[in-house]
């Protein structure tokens, strides 16, 4: 018996449409061109139309119409920025304000269609299957977003689209105030990115190799092997080479709408008392614990918000060092509405709005006790809490120690649960400080600092008073001291004779600003009784700073 067989063709005829592979999803990119700026100048309460820079690390991160119009760019200095356009207003750019300030705009678009991720602040995506569908076109669909984001005062956004998130972004932002929505058909992506800039790719090692090389355009890019630009240029190489392509299969991961944690109480009639608003705010902090319970997070930073009779908002971000309880967070609001931490109950406007919103909430497990317990850093957080909410804010600190030249100009005093940052940054150059190792400043650190230096007297062994010439000679070796009288300061009036001594070490700051200049030099003096004293004279007068007990 003989087998039929069958031989392929050698031209097989191509796969019907509902069997060929899907090619990269068709996204939408929503852009808001100088979506920094708007957010910084809203919040700064100025007009986004006035010429108007925002700055990050000393550079021109972003720039109103009006200031591009007078040539300010991207990447100027703020001097230089500011010699083209005197009239520029120079803002700070601030991550925390620019997504606060985007996160309604995304809740706005989220009402028309879910499913929406987020780039960056000012833009992002969306599969553009479903609202073409459902509004009968992308460009229908494009548009209605665009009209959304106008009823929401939010003017001048673009939409592209395109055969993924890359090509998608670049279709928005080369569409234009006239032609708001810029549609790459499929299939179109790599022949619409081909005369783009390398820059396009923003990644500056990668961009200015291929410029070396002479690629200087996506299109002669995506024209290299791909196995030879893995070779030679790596996995992000690569990852670029197939952007230049247009094959771009990233997926739009939808945002995960965090849950509504915000409380928010209205009292009317308007309240004028502290102890009436505490009192009403207990039951929001205890709904808001509650509510974090249930999600599994505590609350470290807290922001309260309080709307006055009179129009005004006044917010604070408060921490905490652990996390916050119903009781802290009544404290809190206390405190703020008490302002300077008196113990006054009238306010000077009515309260008519309390917000609670925890800026910032971490899993209960991050802050889970150890295996043993943590009993004592419990106990004395709770008794420094409890005498916190009796004598104020302010009535609990604790010293962090910064940048400076002086033992007194290196501790800040924190209020207790605020963020330990010191006055002076730690990590400047701080020539000549006292505690450097190996300086010509006395070492060790003394132990007590006093908050106010001490007046001392200072005499040679024939009991006259040693004096420092403005070259740091002495009118004589020191012999003994004595604290003058003073009922804070005990042995006043005492002499203490003097066993061993060092110095001086002058010090000579601000030399420039008489109102801020500061001439002196330091001695270290050792009693008979084996402690050691820091003193300082200045113009002939002694003082003592520290001791070291």
């Amino acid at each position: 018996m003989s087998t039929l067989r069958t031989t392929p063709p050698l031209h097989p005829e191509p796969a019907s449409p509902a069997n060929q592979p899907e090619r990269g999803s068709r996204v939408m990119v929503v852009w808001i061109p100088d979506w920094p700026v708007t957010a910084a100048a809203v919040a700064a309460g100025c007009s986004p139309d006035a010429p108007l820079a925002v700055l990050a690390k000393g550079r021109v991160l972003a720039s109103s119409a009006s200031a591009r119009a007078e040539g300010v760019r991207r990447g100027l200095r703020a001097r230089d920025a500011q010699s083209r356009c005197p009239e520029l207003v120079v803002l700070k750019y601030d991550p925390v304000i620019d997504a606060r300030a985007f996160d309604p705009v995304i809740s706005c678009l989220e009402a028309l269609t879910p499913g929406i991720q987020v780039i960056r602040p000012g833009m992002c995506a969306l599969k553009a299957r479903g609202p073409s569908r459902f509004y009968g076109s992308e460009a229908a669909a494009a548009e209605k977003l665009l009209d959304r984001l106008e009823t929401f005062d939010v003017p001048g956004g673009r939409v592209g689209v395109a055969d993924g998130p890359f090509a998608a972004e670049q279709a928005a932002r080369a569409s234009s105030a006239r032609t708001r929505v810029k549609v790459i058909p499929a299939g179109g992506s790599a022949e619409f990115l081909a005369p783009l800039t390398v820059d396009t790719l923003e990644r500056p090692a990668l961009t200015d190799l291929l410029r070396r090389l002479g690629l200087r355009s996506l299109g002669a890019f995506a024209r290299l092997p791909a196995t030879e630009v893995l070779t030679r240029f790596g996995p992000d190489g690569e990852f670029a080479h197939r952007l230049a392509r247009g094959d771009d299969d990233r997926p739009v991961v939808a945002r995960q709408a965090p849950p509504e944690l915000a409380r928010k109480l209205d009292f009317e009639p308007p309240v004028d008392r502290v102890d009436q608003v505490a009192f009403a705010v207990r039951s929001v902090a205890d709904e808001l614990i509650e509510q974090l319970t249930k999600v599994g997070l505590v609350c470290t930073t807290l922001r309260v918000e309080v709307g006055t009779e009179s129009g005004q908002v006044h917010e604070r971000e408060w921490l905490h060092p652990r996390w916050f309880s119903a009781t802290d967070l009544v404290d809190r609001v206390r405190w703020q509405l008490q302002g300077s931490g008196t113990a006054t109950s009238e306010l000077t406007s009515a309260v008519v709005r309390i917000r609670l919103l925890p800026e910032q909430v971490d899993p209960v497990g991050a802050h889970a006790e150890g295996l043993w317990g943590g009993g004592p850093d419990e106990r004395i957080h709770r008794a420094l809490s409890r005498v916190q909410s009796m004598l104020g804010h302010g009535g609990v600190v604790s010293v962090v120690v910064g940048g400076g030249r002086g033992f007194l100009e290196r501790q800040t005093l924190v209020p207790w649960g605020d963020r330990p940052v010191p006055a002076n940054p730690p990590e400047l150059p701080w020539p000549g400080a006292i505690t450097e190792t190996g300086s010509r400043w006395p070492t060790p650190a003394p132990s007590s600092v006093y908050p106010v230096p001490k007046p001392a007297e200072v005499l040679s062994a024939d009991g006259r008073r040693v004096s420092v010439s403005a070259r740091g000679v002495l009118s004589g070796a020191p012999a003994a001291f004595r604290f003058e009288p003073s009922p804070q300061v005990a042995d006043s009036n005492k002499l203490h004779p003097v066993i061993a001594w060092a110095g001086p070490w002058p010090v000579d700051e601000h030399w420039w600003d008489p109102a801020a200049e500061n001439r002196l030099a330091r001695f270290q003096l050792v009693g008979a009784d084996g402690r050691a004293w820091l003193f300082a004279v200045r113009n002939n007068q002694w003082w003592t700073e520290a001791s070291y007990d």
